[in-house]
């Protein structure tokens, strides 16, 4: 197991480092008291036992602990935990960030929030509250592993400096792609990225053998495919999704939802959304394929009733 402790001067972007972490697979925890951490420990290590038995649940190998002035014994809690992980062989990494007294200035303008330290909380204006956190940090910040300067940062150079520092990357494997059918009838879904409209090609619900069917179904495959169009609009459609994928990880993408629709969603854009989804995952891309409306066809419930009779 490997701990990363994230901390540094409030306003420098934490909360946007622990979401980079936990894309890039971290377990992360948010205002994490530093006594606790022990308990945290012992309880992730049964995870990682339990996990060598059981194929569904991933290990929890890296985690990310959020740690800052909102917990007024920080720094004096810190020191002695960091000891005792060591005393337990677990590699225990110290991220600080930290950013100009301007930078921080205008972030918090801009928030509108109040620092820990300032206002109400600590009686001190903005000015002097980042003076003040910034000489109670030092000591952790002394012990860093990696200091980050933010102040010129944006969200996606802090996301891309994170990968570049663990050595991280999306993968492949790490992208998932969510192909589903759908029915126009039934409303595009809201979470769509990509849509693609297949009402283009001829209809099987006006073939009286095949209206009863499905787009899994070999006869509805074999009618869908006689068309030149069908085979033309997915060489297309794989050649172009060949070549976006790579850029949307690389632009930090984790997960795509690519929508294929007919009318009804039972026939046309369940056969086609097969086809594309066995090119993607020919592509070494984690595939997750659904198929919304197979089932939603009023006329189509009574067979599908069936069907689960039979199968269960």
């Amino acid at each position: 197991m490997e701990i990363t402790i994230l901390t540094g001067l409030s306003g420098s972007g934490k909360s946007m480092a622990a979401q980079h972490l936990e894309d890039m697979g971290f377990f992360c925890i948010d205002n994490m008291p530093p006594q606790l951490v022990a308990d945290l420990t012992r309880v992730l290590a049964g995870s990682e036992d339990a996990s060598e038995n059981d194929e569904n649940r991933k290990p929890v190998s890296r985690v990310a602990l959020v740690m800052d002035t909102r917990n007024p014994n920080f720094v004096k809690e810190l020191l002695p935990v960091l000891q005792d992980l060591n005393d337990l062989k677990i590699n225990v990494r110290v991220l600080f960030l930290e950013a100009s007294d301007a930078s921080l200035i205008s972030r918090y303008k801009q928030s509108r929030r109040e620092h820990p330290l300032s206002g109400h909380r600590g009686g001190l204006s903005l000015s002097q509250a980042i003076r003040a956190e910034r000489e109670f940090l030092k000591p952790v910040r002394e012990i860093a592993t990696d200091i980050i300067d933010t102040s010129n940062y944006s969200t996606i150079q802090l996301r891309d400096y994170l990968r570049d520092l663990f050595g991280e990357g999306i993968a492949y494997s790490e992208f998932v792609i969510f192909v589903q059918s759908f029915g126009f009838k039934y409303g595009i879904p809201q979470d769509a990225d990509l849509v693609l409209d297949v009402r283009f090609v001829p209809n099987p619900f006006y073939i009286d053998k095949l209206k009863m069917l499905s787009g899994k179904d070999e006869a509805v495959i074999e009618y869908i495919e006689q068309f030149p169009e069908t085979k033309m609009f997915i060489e297309m459609q794989c050649a172009f999704l060949k070549f976006v994928m790579p850029f949307y990880i690389r632009e930090g993408k984790s997960r795509l939802n690519l929508s294929i629709g007919c009318t009804g969603g039972r026939h046309r854009s369940v056969m086609i959304a097969d086809r594309l989804a066995d090119f993607l995952k020919n592509l070494n891309y984690h595939v997750i394929t659904a198929h919304r409306d197979i089932r939603q066809d009023q006329r189509n419930r009574q067979i599908a009733m069936w069907e689960e009779e039979i199968t269960s």
